[in-house]
């Protein structure tokens, strides 16, 4: 009797492993075109997020004839914290209700109990109290996908988006005086200055030519350049008429360029402390937490001026995000622009515009700092391309 052979229709040991490598080598070779694919989309989700705030920003224009105050709000700097917010607020909180906040704006527009019976004043209290509930909503339009939430627990709704405050940092939160009285009016040379109103006719420039935002990236706790934030003790002259030299060279660790050296003191040090660093509240007006300026490239380092009070008289505040090699920016026509690392910057070993240092040009001068430089000023009477 004859009898057939049957041949298993199973994989052998050997195609099994096969089948697993050419699986495992697809895998290595399409993960990066994933992560690249993904990345694109949160650039994208990014960009969307600016031109919503740039159009509101026009909106906002067009219903005031004025910009949003950066620094404005209740009472003076010294005034009362719980009775008035110090005249401190950033240029977002009045922004609210032309990107859709609505309800946010209508809770500090007016009186307002909080969860634990406390009656707030309208426009609320100085903005570091985070007692006062609208301060701590987080506004998800104001994150860009792409950055890493900070370590720990944050107090206060967070932002990726400061405005810009120009290429002169030496006083760019003090345009104006207690009284009111402008001052070091030749210092201040961005779209946004410190309690004091801008309108699109201020920009000589034209706005496709001037930076009207631009992102900002938020600490991570592990002492990044372009999160964290130096201080820079006294009166930071050598500061002021040499800042790449007592800022970013000082400060960087030879070893980690992307990094501060571990010896050099930071605003925020632990992550006991997360609510004083770059971005870490909307609604605060200081510079160091909602604006940026145009003195170093984006994704450099940032240094505040005094004892590492955010209320001190200005500092170095880069423009900086997670985006691979650059970040967006506002221009003053709505549009939105990626910028390199690799702009041009002139000089940045040079005073800012205004000041008394004696290498310091006078007040209108071109800017020091390059095509970046000229792009944040909106009257140096410069016209730019950051493209080129």
């Amino acid at each position: 009797m004859l009898t057939r052979k049957t041949r298993s229709s199973g994989f052998t040991l050997v195609e099994l492993l096969v089948v697993i490598a050419i699986i495992g080598v697809l895998v290595g070779l399409l993960l990066p075109a994933v992560q690249a694919a993904r990345e694109a989309a949160r650039r994208m989700s990014c960009s969307n997020n600016f031109k919503q705030l740039g159009l509101a920003l026009h909106n906002y224009h067009s219903t005031y004839d004025q910009l949003p105050q950066q620094g404005g709000g209740t009472g003076e700097p010294t005034s009362s914290a719980l009775t008035t917010n110090r005249d401190r607020l950033s240029a977002m909180v009045g922004l609210t209700p032309f990107f859709e906040q609505q309800a946010v704006w209508q809770q500090i527009s007016n009186p307002y109990q909080g969860s634990d019976g406390t009656l707030w004043p309208a426009m609320g209290p100085a903005a570091y109290h985070a007692g006062y509930e609208p301060w701590r909503t987080q506004i998800q339009t104001l994150l860009c996908p792409s950055d890493i939430a900070p370590n720990g627990q944050v107090a206060f709704g967070q932002l990726n988006y400061g405005f810009s405050f120009g290429d002169s940092f030496w006083n760019c939160n003090n345009a104006r005086n207690n009284a009111g009285n402008p001052v070091n009016i030749g210092q201040h040379r961005g779209m946004f200055k410190d309690r004091f109103v801008t309108r699109f006719r201020d920009c000589l420039d034209g706005l496709s030519n001037s930076i009207m935002m631009g992102e900002i990236q938020r600490s991570s706790g592990n002492r990044e350049l372009a999160g964290d934030v130096l201080v820079r003790n006294g009166s930071g002259n050598t500061m002021r008429d040499q800042p790449r030299a007592e800022i970013l060279e000082f400060a960087r660790d030879p070893e980690r360029p992307l990094f501060y050296r571990p010896d050099v003191t930071l605003a925020v040090d632990t992550s006991s402390a997360k609510n004083r660093f770059r971005g870490s509240n909307w609604a605060q007006g200081e510079p160091m937490m909602s604006g940026m300026g145009e003195t170093f490239p984006p994704n450099s380092a940032n240094a505040v001026r005094g004892g590492g009070d955010a209320n001190g008289l200005g500092g170095v505040f880069s423009a900086g995000s997670r985006h691979q090699g650059g970040c967006h920016v506002l221009m003053g026509d709505g549009s939105v622009q990626f910028i390199t690392e690799s702009v041009d910057t002139g000089n940045t070993n040079t005073g800012p515009i205004g000041t008394t240092a004696p290498t310091a040009p006078p007040a209108g001068s071109a800017s020091n700092y390059g095509v970046w430089g000229a792009a944040g000023s909106i009257s140096g009477r410069e016209t730019v391309s950051l493209n080129d």
